[in-house]
């Protein structure tokens, strides 16, 4: 009875623990957006480039997360391999200190941060204050867990069961390891585990030298989550992940065989255990950069490893090619699945359309105008496509909730095209204006312009979650944002119309440009998070009219 209790406990203990750090996650980028994303392409040099990762991985609180986020800018070619993988580098020892943050013993801290977390998250209406009440309860959360993990393994450090474990592993520092690498990689977070080895460690419940080796396996299991996660993305994506496993996954077992096969010392005795164990996390992560110099040497056999496929320059590349299927046409269900995700290629295109335009207001770049402009034809030929696969399909073997989803789809396809046309009819005539009559936005107003944009991308993003799952919480958040994009886009004008006032040259000749700007960022944002309509009809959560009875 005693063993079945402490699962309970442990596994209870565990999930709350998972569930804080993804919430802490949630709240910071929900209330920082895309900007930080930024960050990425502005610095060049390598160590620049770790220090942006140190902060990231903070931020998301994953250094998984950051490996994914920096594969898919190396996908694309925004950035090359070398400053990917300082990047990821430095994401590593940003998340190695979060820990040194996280462990420290701030129970007492607990209930204050409930108390303030949850005024903040339930009393308030303004996005941002609403995510901080979230990433201060996440924080509060993850204390709390820790507690209840120390508190499950005391009564049972004195029993025989840990006692024989713990002398198994002791003996045997290879198991170890592998119970750490598949521990970080079952709860998909690093994070999370070396809490958790900590927690066990301080209370006596695991020798120091058992809590390096599952240490060490942790930071080889958290470098195969990103090789895992990123296994559909393009080659030139996956090699970033699986680099960062060669380079992370060779250092932590040479580490785990000197640490144990040698008679050296890495930490003074008169130093507690648990603090030293994250010393060793937080210095193995550290030492990984030494490798920042040297990082160009590595991309040569990962690319032997993952060669990009020869492709003919004159084909047409796979995510302007119809997904739509003649076999589904036959067959209700797999017609709607064919058409979703026709849908859901739209929206990629769409956002491939959004993604540069900002940069077009920075600097005019008139061959990327052409490309978004031929974009937008993809666009309005899929729109087509998508009325004359609706038409064809078999209406009369069709249920009517069937007929509800094939209408609900055509509808989100027609407000990407008109997304799409927003793009393509009033922001790059605005950005092509703007550098033909040599015209300035005021540094503070293209700060809020980009603002703007970033949190239309993260909604563009959401919405195409909820294009896929349906899912009615993540409808509900994207339809308080028209009423936070709205916000944004007033006060943009308001600090825009003080700057007038008190005699800004360069908001006075941009006035026009910026204003338009973020009235038609609003507008493409109304159409693209109209996906949520209809979830929230069918679920009676949308009030039908504003008006006052």
């Amino acid at each position: 009875m005693i063993i079945v209790s402490f699962l309970l406990e442990l596994f209870g203990a565990t999930m709350l623990l998972l569930f804080a750090v993804r919430m802490v996650r949630t709240g910071i980028e929900r209330a920082l957006g895309a900007s930080f994303q930024r960050q990425l392409t502005r610095h060049k040099h390598p160590a620049g480039l770790a220090i942006v990762g140190v902060f990231l991985a903070i931020v998301l609180q994953s250094s998984a997360a950051v490996t994914l986020l920096v594969s898919g800018f190396a996908g694309t070619g925004s950035l090359a391999f070398a400053q990917s993988m300082a990047v990821v580098l430095g994401g590593d020892l940003g998340s190695a200190l979060l820990i040194q943050i996280l462990s420290l013993n701030l129970s007492w801290l607990a209930p204050a941060l409930l108390t303030f977390g949850g005024i903040l998250f339930l009393k308030t209406e303004q996005k941002r204050l609403k995510q901080g009440g979230r990433i201060i309860l996440g924080v509060a959360l993850i204390l709390i867990s820790l507690g209840f993990l120390r508190d499950a393994i005391e009564p049972i450090r004195e029993s025989s069961l840990l006692p024989a474990i713990s002398g198994y592993l002791e003996r045997d520092f290879l198991t170890a390891f592998m119970v750490g690498a598949g521990m970080a990689f079952v709860m998909h977070s690093s994070v999370a585990t070396i809490l958790m080895v900590v927690a066990i460690v301080s209370v006596g419940a695991l020798p120091f030298s058992v809590g390096v080796s599952l240490l060490l396996g942790a930071n080889m299991g958290s470098a195969l989550i990103p090789v895992w996660l990123s296994r559909g993305m393009e080659p030139l994506a996956q090699r970033i992940p699986f680099a960062n496993l060669i380079l992370r996954g060779v250092a932590a077992v040479v580490a785990l065989l000197v640490i144990n096969l040698t008679a050296i010392t890495i930490i003074p005795p008169s130093w507690s255990d648990a603090q030293s164990l994250i010393l060793v996390h937080i210095g193995f992560n550290g030492l990984l950069l030494l490798f920042l110099p040297f990082l160009s040497v590595l991309e040569r056999p990962v690319s032997m490893m993952l060669p990009t496929p020869e492709e003919d320059v004159k084909a047409v590349p796979i995510q302007n090619q119809t997904v739509l299927n003649d076999i589904g046409e036959a067959n209700p269900t797999l017609a709607l699945a064919s058409l979703r995700h026709e849908v859901l290629r739209m929206a990629g295109l769409v956002r491939d359309m959004l993604s540069p335009v900002m940069g077009l207001y920075k600097k005019f770049d008139a061959a990327l105008l052409f490309h978004i402009q031929a974009q937008d034809l993809f666009v309005n030929e899929a729109l087509d496509m998508v009325r004359k696969y609706a038409s064809s399909m078999p209406h009369d073997d069709m249920s009517k909730d069937q007929l509800k989803e094939m209408r609900e789809l055509m509808d989100y396809a027609i407000a990407l095209e008109a997304a799409g046309d927003i793009i393509v009819k009033r922001l790059l005539p605005l950005a092509k204006e703007k550098s033909q009559k040599g015209i300035k936005l005021s540094a503070v107003g293209f700060s809020e312009l980009l603002a703007i944009n970033d949190q239309v991308e993260v909604n563009l993003k959401t919405a195409t979650n909820v294009l896929i799952s349906s899912d009615l919480m993540a409808a509900r958040l994207l339809l308080e944002e028209k009423t936070e994009m709205a916000r944004m886009e007033r006060s943009s004008r308001k600090k825009h119309l003080r700057r007038l006032s008190d005699g800004d040259a360069d908001s006075a000749k941009s006035s026009d440009i910026h204003l338009e700007t973020a009235y038609t960022l609003k507008e493409f944002n109304s159409w693209i998070i109209s996906v949520a309509h209809p979830i929230l009809v069918r679920e009676g959560q949308l009030l039908s009219s504003r008006l006052v009875e």
